[in-house]
Parts: C-alpha cells; sequence; structure tokens
C-alpha cells in the first residue's frame, strides 16, 4: 500500500511539473508585426492573418513603387516589426537601403518572387501560398490558423475568378484590339483581349514611338487604349486621341483606387471598366 501511495504520489508530481513547465512555454504576447512593400502583399497578409496579425505597408497603392522613397516612420516601423515581405523587383531597389537603416536583428525578411501579373487569379493563389509560409515561418504557433485561412481565401479566389470568366465569356473581349501599358500585358491577356502593341513608362514614349503605335492602330483597327494608373495614368492619353478611340485606366494595386482596398475588389472594377468599354466599342 505504501508503495502505490509514493507512485501515486510521484505521478501527481509530475503531473504538477508538467502543467507548470506548459504554462511557462513561450507564447505570442501580441499580435505579429509584418511589414509590406506593397499593397499587393499587405491585402493577403491581411486576409491570412486576421486578428493575429498587424500589418503595415510602405508604399501607397497608387504610387510606381520605383518611385518610392523611403521615409523616417518607415526605418522606425521596420525596425520593430518582425516580418517585412517585399517582391524583389527591380523598383524595390529602396529596400536595402530601408534594411539596414532599421537595424533589427530579429527581423525576418522574405523576397516573394512570383512570375506574372498579382492581379490574376493564378498569381494571386501563388501569392497566398508563399506569404502564408513566410508568415507561419515566424510564427509557427499560429501555423493551422494561418493555413486555414488561406485556403478560405484561396477558395474565394477561384469562385470569383469562375464568375469573372462567364461575364468575359459572354462579352467576348478577344473581338477588340488595343494597345495597352506593357506591365498590363498579363492581365489583359488572361481576360481574353486581343493585345496589337505595349508601351512603356511615359518617359518612355517619344514622338516617334508614339507615331510608330498609331500607325499599328491604324493598321490593326484598334479601339481602346489601357493605362496602368502607377506607370503613368494619362501616357496613352496621346494615341487615344490619334486614333479617337475611347480610352481606360487599370490598377495593379489593391487600394490603387477608392473602395478597391481588397484583391476582390480592384480586379472587379478592372472588368467593370474592361466590359463597360467593350460594350460600347461593339456598340458603335
Amino acid at each position: 500500500m505504501k508503495k502505490l501511495y509514493t507512485l501515486l504520489t510521484g505521478m501527481l508530481v509530475l503531473s504538477l511539473v508538467s502543467v507548470f513547465v506548459l504554462s511557462c512555454a513561450p507564447t505570442r504576447a501580441s499580435s505579429l508585426k509584418v511589414v509590406t512593400s506593397t499593397s499587393l502583399l499587405a491585402s493577403v497578409v491581411e486576409r491570412v492573418g486576421g486578428d493575429k496579425v498587424e500589418v503595415t505597408n510602405i508604399i501607397l497603392p497608387a504610387q510606381c513603387p520605383g518611385h518610392f522613397d523611403v521615409k523616417p516612420g518607415d526605418i522606425k516601423r521596420l525596425a520593430q516589426a518582425e516580418l517585412f515581405l517585399m517582391h524583389g523587383w527591380q523598383g524595390e531597389k529602396f529596400s536595402q537601403e530601408l534594411i539596414a537603416s532599421a537595424n533589427n536583428p530579429d527581423l525576418t525578411v522574405v523576397k516573394i518572387e512570383i512570375i506574372g501579373n498579382w492581379m490574376t487569379p493564378q498569381v494571386q493563389s501563388q501569392a497566398i501560398d508563399k506569404i502564408t509560409a513566410a508568415i507561419c515561418q515566424v510564427d509557427a504557433e499560429n501555423t493551422s490558423f494561418y493555413q486555414t485561412k488561406a485556403t478560405a481565401y484561396k477558395d474565394k479566389i477561384l469562385a470569383k475568378e469562375a464568375e469573372i470568366k462567364a461575364k468575359l465569356k459572354k462579352a467576348n473581349p478577344s473581338r477588340i484590339n488595343v494597345i495597352c501599358a506593357e506591365i498590363q500585358t498579363g492581365f489583359l491577356e488572361w481576360a481574353g483581349l486581343n493585345i496589337v502593341a505595349t508601351y512603356g513608362r511615359p518617359d518612355s514614349l517619344t514622338p516617334r514611338v508614339i507615331k510608330e503605335l498609331v500607325d499599328k492602330g491604324k493598321e490593326a483597327g484598334v479601339s481602346l487604349i489601357i493605362d496602368n494608373l502607377q506607370s503613368g495614368q494619362d501616357a496613352g492619353a496621346a494615341i487615344a486621341e490619334e486614333l479617337q478611340c475611347s480610352r481606360i485606366v487599370l490598377s495593379n494595386f489593391p487600394g490603387g483606387f477608392e473602395n478597391t482596398e481588397t484583391w476582390e475588389k480592384a480586379i472587379d472594377r478592372n472588368i467593370k471598366l474592361i466590359l463597360d468599354a467593350v460594350a460600347n466599342v461593339g456598340g458603335n
């Protein structure tokens, strides 16, 4: 009986020790602090991270990343962050200076490098996977939560893609010949428009280049010019004027226009502009 009592006492002590050790195990006391270089990254982090993350984005959605200047506030934010997500684009040359100035030894820096236009559903889904992996790397304790949120978001993207594709199929945008900002090429190809020619930023549009584009437009019967908000929203205005055709401006970033802070809202706005333009051209 004495041996049994001793055994039970020992087991009780071990149980109490285990409970004490587990209660003392390190747990995250506050939200994971994440800094992103663009709203493309921030919008995914917000959806995947929910209330377990605190996201700060440093480049305004309507601004070109290549024209961004680091501010003291950005350095302070990175100095207090645990994770910095960037694209690794050439336009993000400022990032190395920013990281060095923050002097944060506890900062994890991850480049989310994906080929293609981030506004397309396929690339958006790839981004979710990579961003979720980066968040879980820093906050492994909440991996299950992040993965569940990521799966739910990807399901919404698939549903949105099916909805948009049905609208595009009905409108048949492939019958519309367009000239567009080069940075919009991937998205417009996904949407099914027929791209005759593309152009770069406004400073690359010399009189000679504009003439060549206008000549191509006339020859191909171009009826729509599509500009990109972040790389010069009026870049194609002169071309549209010469061709006497319609022109629209799309955004490559959530939040570029009012009430487009999520990927769904941003792509819905782009698609509505495209469908309206296609309908107007088709009605002429």
